[in-house]
């Protein structure tokens, strides 16, 4: 079962991090985490996945069961110095991850990270409706997200979850399922990341079409790649938004704001102005921020706003330290400033 890896407030307000990674190999150096070196990544726009050597932790293949049934695999990262005579509780991410990855490839975004903050995470393969790797927050899928921490100690019966520090942070469509996460589960999470989610699917459907795919594109699929995408969208959730609205409420954290925001988990939403995979992001985890602002000015929400490419800023070398450090998952020494080009809104009271 086991298979070991060796590999501030006023919107606008501004600060410079020119040595992020720098700082974070560091921390990461003097925990005995070894190296936050990243290989290149891979050339599929819509899912790059980095390659990571990352000596201070240990990766875990687990099975488990889905909602319907079919096993399926989760991909666990642990600190390498944590093991069966640990009896300290230790936090728990858990992470969702993006279309058309896997759990394991999910995992290697985080580098070393969990060496330095020493806290686990899980990744499961997940599984929608129809799809395995495309579930876009199917309902059952949530829930087996909601199990995690359960499934990993009875596979792991060594391993002790802090009950109180359980979090969830995914980007794209693990984004979005951390927010359905937070909506349907809320006891569950000390607080959660969502990065570039999708939070309208209707709107994102009838948007679809509008995906860049050039003749290099084109080649490749035989048609604009946003059609392809559509086509399986409907598939796993049952039609069209015009044939089945409901279906696609039920899978849109934006139709769900008023949960979000009763909810008291502090919140994350990071979103780019230069997305070119979930366009118009400002329709999207912008509209959900501004949503949770105006059901509840004192809602523990905050709002990160770029301009990199599509889920870039989920890495261990790039701004997943920042959103980590303000979880408590990290020492404050491995991040306390953003890049200039990230704009920050907190949450403070604002004008009807």
């Amino acid at each position: 079962m086991h298979c070991t890896d060796t590999t501030h407030r006023s919107h606008g307000r501004r600060a410079h991090l020119p040595t992020l990674a720098a700082a974070v190999a560091a921390a990461a150096l003097a925990a005995g985490a070894g190296s936050l070196l990243l290989g290149k990544t891979a050339t599929d726009r819509s899912e790059a996945v980095p390659r990571a050597t990352a000596p201070g932790i240990h990766v875990t293949t687990i099975t488990y069961r889905s909602h319907d049934g079919v096993r399926r695999e989760a991909t666990v990262i642990l600190p390498a110095s944590y093991g069966p005579n640990d009896r300290a509780p230790i936090p728990l991410v858990i992470s969702p991850h993006g279309r058309n990855v896997t759990g394991r490839e999910n995992a290697r975004y985080w580098g070393t990270l969990p060496a330095v903050g020493r806290f686990a995470v899980v990744s499961p393969d997940g599984r929608g409706r129809r799809l395995a790797t495309n579930s876009f927050g199917y309902p059952g899928q949530i829930d087996d997200l909601a199990r995690m921490p359960e499934i990993v100690t009875a596979a792991l019966p060594w391993v002790r979850v802090d009950r109180h520090r359980i979090f969830a942070l995914g980007s794209s469509m693990g984004g979005q399922e951390t927010l359905l996460l937070v909506a349907r589960h809320p006891d569950l999470l000390a607080g959660a990341v969502a990065m570039d989610a999708v939070t309208d699917l209707a709107r994102r459907y009838r948007q679809m079409p509008e995906i860049e795919c050039g003749p290099r594109c084109l080649r490749r699929f035989g048609r604009p790649y946003g059609s392809l995408l559509q086509r399986n969208l409907a598939r796993e959730v049952g039609g069209t938004p015009a044939e089945n609205p409901r279906l696609y409420v039920a899978r849109s954290p934006l139709k769900l704001a008023e949960r979000i925001a009763s909810s008291d988990v502090p919140l994350q939403i990071w979103w780019s102005t230069k997305d070119r995979i979930v366009i118009d992001q400002a329709h999207q985890s912008g509209a959900l921020f501004r949503a949770l602002r105006r059901l509840d000015v004192n809602a523990p929400v905050s709002e990160f706003v770029g301009s990199w490419r599509h889920s870039h800023e989920m890495r261990s070398t790039k701004l997943l330290p920042v959103a980590l450090e303000r979880l408590g998952l990290l020492p404050a020494t491995a991040s306390k400033t953003l890049p200039r080009s990230v704009a920050l809104t907190d949450t403070t009271p604002i004008a009807a």
